[in-house]
């Protein structure tokens, strides 16, 4: 079991409430049977949203739960996944990349794709991924909103909570005008905004009718996330969700929606028992896999994104925005969505020279 760090180059860098990322800084694992078949996983490490670093997922996997699973019997992950849990509280990028190269490793052994092992009735076979907007200035974003539509691109994410509030009001609207009024938009603020600008910036930015505003307080303001759910705008929460316990609070909190990540919530397993525990909570789900991450975790997202009970507001696949890609075919968009993969385990090929060529040394 081995833990790679790499660094994987940004197209160009993306900019968010309190951080700039040029250069995604992702662990891999790779798990090796005792046949020679390989598995792979992946986690972006997220010092701001899960606390892990680069140096902290690789020690967590290298140090704590490689040793727990060297011997084992890999189609035995639903003991093998709770016990490691077990050994190390938190580190829920480093469990979920573990779990992803599990299910790999046996997907592959045994001819069946992820979800198979999951959800065996997936719901969908593509989905349809948003395209985040983070530029300086509205006719950038504007710009590069109607190029990524000539591409396939029919939802937006805003990245707000960076500029003046006045200024991401403005660029909101004109968005909105740009795009017309039928394309899907929303506002993701990352925990950027106070109360009262959150307040401010829901009730000026109406005329656009956002899809939702995701994260627009802190992750634990839940009496802030209370009093902006009264202004009948609805509010997403990505941030706020560590575990099945955050989903209820923030519903009973007012929320409308959750954005589940694989990282934040420790794998493929608990984000999936987190979509049915939102399904039973009438709430709406985005997948999203970090930025920015390759297209081994982005496989991930899509098996999760098509077995989930709903994907009303979105798919975000982070792959789009590197420079290069590990694997030797990235998943692609086509006539507006992506394709589930049908072949083993995630169903995308790892380019093991790709994967030197930018491991941290």
């Amino acid at each position: 079991v081995d833990a790679i760090p790499v660094a994987l180059p940004l197209k160009t860098p993306m900019k968010m409430s309190g951080i700039t990322i040029a250069t995604a800084e992702n662990v891999l694992v790779r798990i090796e049977a005792a046949d020679g078949r390989v598995g792979w996983g992946e986690a972006a490490s997220a010092p701001t949203m899960t606390g892990d670093t680069l140096g902290g997922l690789v020690a967590a996997v290298r140090d704590h739960l490689a040793p727990l699973l060297l011997g084992q019997d890999a189609f035995d992950r639903p003991a093998l996944v709770p016990a490691i849990r077990r050994a190390l509280m938190g580190n829920t990028g480093a469990h979920s990349a573990v779990e992803m190269a599990l299910l790999d490793l046996t997907g592959r052994a045994g001819n069946t794709r992820l979800i198979d092992a999951v959800a065996p009735k997936p719901l969908r076979t593509t989905v349809k991924p948003m395209w985040l907007l983070g530029n300086a200035t509205s006719e950038q974003d504007i710009a590069e909103a109607h190029a990524k539509e000539r591409e396939g691109f029919h939802f937006f994410k805003l990245k707000i909570g960076v500029k003046p509030l006045a200024d991401e009001i403005a660029a909101t609207l004109a968005v909105r005008a740009a795009l017309g009024k039928k394309m899907p938009l929303c506002a993701d603020a990352n925990g950027g905004l106070t109360l009262a600008n959150a307040k401010r910036y829901v009730e000026r930015t109406r005329p656009a009718k956002l899809a939702f505003v995701e994260q627009p307080l802190p992750h634990d303001d839940l009496a802030g996330l209370k009093a902006l759910a009264k202004l009948r705008v609805p509010i997403g929460v990505d941030e706020s969700i560590h575990s099945l316990t955050d989903v209820t609070a923030t519903a009973r909190a007012g929320a409308k929606g959750v954005s589940l990540k694989l990282i934040k919530l420790g794998g493929f397993t608990t984000a999936y028992e987190a979509a049915k525990l939102c399904r039973r909570l009438r709430l709406k789900i985005n997948v999203a896999a970090k930025i920015a991450e390759s297209s081994i975790a982005t496989a991930a997202a899509v098996h999760l994104a098509c077995a989930v009970p709903n994907v009303d507001w979105g798919v975000s696949l982070t792959h789009f925005y590197l420079a290069e890609d590990i694997v030797r075919q990235p998943l692609a968009i086509r006539d507006g969505a992506v394709a589930l993969p049908q072949g083993p385990g995630l169903g995308v090929e790892v380019d093991e020279a790709a994967v030197e060529r930018f491991r941290v040394k």
